[in-house]
């Protein structure tokens, strides 16, 4: 039989308010996973699926700050959810404010 094993899915949910680094608020693997995965849905925020980045942020403890190494990373996935969302902090924006 040549069937194939899918991986439990694997998901970190950050909390970002514009101040500080953003922090780990969830994390889970399986089941956890999709839970969170669902209730970001539900709440219409915004998902990015990079499993590289889940791995490492992964690592963290939960209310941890996200390390300097991955500012950049995080800070494209950040970016990516004020785009789809069309919210943006204030003198930011489509306008080009800044």
């Amino acid at each position: 039989m040549n069937q194939r094993h899918t991986p439990p899915k694997n998901a970190v949910a950050l909390h970002y308010d514009g101040k500080g680094a953003p922090r780990i608020t969830a994390k889970g693997r399986g089941t956890v996973a999709e839970e969170i995965i669902e209730l970001a849905r539900q709440h219409g925020v915004p998902l990015h699926e990079d499993r590289e980045l889940v791995a490492l942020l992964a690592q963290l403890e939960l209310n941890d700050e996200i390390p300097r190494e991955l500012y950049l990373a995080v800070a494209e996935v950040i970016a990516f959810a004020y785009m789809v969302t069309e919210k943006f902090p204030p003198g930011w924006g489509p306008e080009g404010k800044r």
